[in-house]
């Protein structure tokens, strides 16, 4: 029998999503006579613990006993318990430097980590996250702030509604002026803002036709990897070869800069990965841009005037066009960002649903009967050691200063 223990959630802000909903332990119960789930108390989690209860799922304050341990983000340090295999979200494959304690802590204590941004298919596709629902929130989050700084129309913010159904429908009626929309990315981040785009009307235009066309409605055109970047020597792009030399790589997202209002950032980002522009950028006359959702939310990254997360409650700032610092937002001479790193947090419900039905589709039956090779790649550490495809982290995990 394989025990797996759902965590609680402690970090700072509070994340009140979870892997596995009531009614997927249920079907895991009812469906595997070899795996039995049970729940850290919590009261913050987004399933109270009388739902599990009534799913028939064994509510515990001590998880010591457990083989597995799935938690969402980053569990605290000093919770960790020895010799144990964690599945959660660490944030250390691109050498974060506030999460390097974390990751010496897992070596210190022989645990295994298997980190869910590292499941990934063949082709390098990540298999479960957040993405979706991440597009869901921050595209909406982006055109309630285009609608405050321009007064051309209101939306009310996603938390204050119960789910998705109930947000879909505050788009009844709603008129949206001539603007244009450009969303970066191809992934499950790029599906959710199109999903917006689509419920609330506005249209899918070719990338020829938006730099070259005026539009009596709004459009959105969608940028994948060919329409951003080319090779600096060839002026081609070919996919393969973008994600393993990135680097001889160059954007030209520059004349989308030009005539866009929007931007709805959900493109991949690390620090070998050309920016989609340079900040000096937005001291041109020409810039359009106004409102910038930077939903994969890379601080200084794909997006260079993104200067830090905000909260979910207040999830916009500006940024000044002159001297790039920090302003309030939608006001005369900045450019307001939305930058949020817990956006699935504001549908936590529906963002824990389709999280759980990867794992479960993909991932469980693999896990507890021995592994594949999909977890064993996205396997970082395994009982303590660093294993062959992370060991460029060798440095950043050692302890000795």
């Amino acid at each position: 029998m394989t025990i797996i223990g759902l965590i609680r959630e402690e970090k700072i802000p509070a994340d009140n999503r979870v892997a596995l909903t009531p009614a997927q332990c249920k079907w895991i119960h009812k469906n595997s006579n070899e795996v039995k789930v049970v729940v850290e108390s919590s009261e913050t989690r987004c399933f109270s613990d009388k739902e599990y209860r009534s799913a028939g799922v064994e509510i515990v304050t001590n998880l010591d006993h457990c083989d597995i341990l799935l938690g969402i983000k980053e569990v605290l340090k000093e919770k960790l318990i020895p010799g144990k295999t964690y599945l959660f979200f660490s944030h250390t494959r691109k050498q974060q430097p506030y999460n390097r304690k974390l990751f010496q802590t897992i070596i210190d204590k022989k645990i295994t980590l298997i980190d869910y941004e590292c499941l990934e298919h063949d082709d390098g596709t990540r298999i479960i996250g957040f993405g979706f629902f991440a597009g869901i929130v921050g595209a909406h989050n982006g055109l309630m702030a285009y609608g405050n700084r321009t007064g051309s129309f209101t939306l009310n913010r996603v938390f204050k509604q119960r789910d998705f159904r109930e947000l879909i429908h505050t788009y009844f009626g709603l008129k949206v002026p001539n603007i244009r929309i450009a969303v970066t990315g191809s992934g499950r981040v790029a599906h959710g803002v199109l999903e917006i785009m689509n419920l609330v009307g506005i249209h899918e235009v070719e990338p020829d036709e938006y730099l070259e066309r005026d539009f009596n409605y709004p459009v959105y055109v969608q940028l994948k990897g060919a329409d951003l970047y080319r090779q600096k020597l060839s002026g081609t792009y070919n996919r393969n070869h973008f994600h393993e030399h990135p680097e001889e790589y160059e954007c030209i997202f520059k004349k989308y800069a030009f005539c866009t209002d929007i931007l709805m950032n959900g493109v991949y980002w690390d620090k070998t990965i050309p920016r989609l522009f340079e900040k000096e950028l937005i001291r041109d006359a020409k810039f359009k841009i106004t409102t910038i959702a930077d939903i994969t939310d890379d601080a200084d990254g794909s997006v260079p005037i993104n200067l830090g997360d905000q909260t979910i409650e207040d999830p916009v700032y500006g940024v000044s066009k002159t001297d790039f610092s920090k302003t309030k937002p939608y006001i005369d001479g900045s450019i307001d960002i939305v930058a949020v790193g817990n956006l699935p947090n504001e549908l936590p419900r529906d963002a824990s649903r389709y999280f759980g039905e990867q794992l479960i589709k993909y991932i469980l039956q693999d896990l507890v009967s021995g592994g594949n090779s999909v977890i064993e790649k996205a396997t970082m550490v395994k009982a303590g050691k660093i294993t062959e495809p992370f060991e460029y982290l060798t440095e950043y995990g050692s302890s000795k200063e």
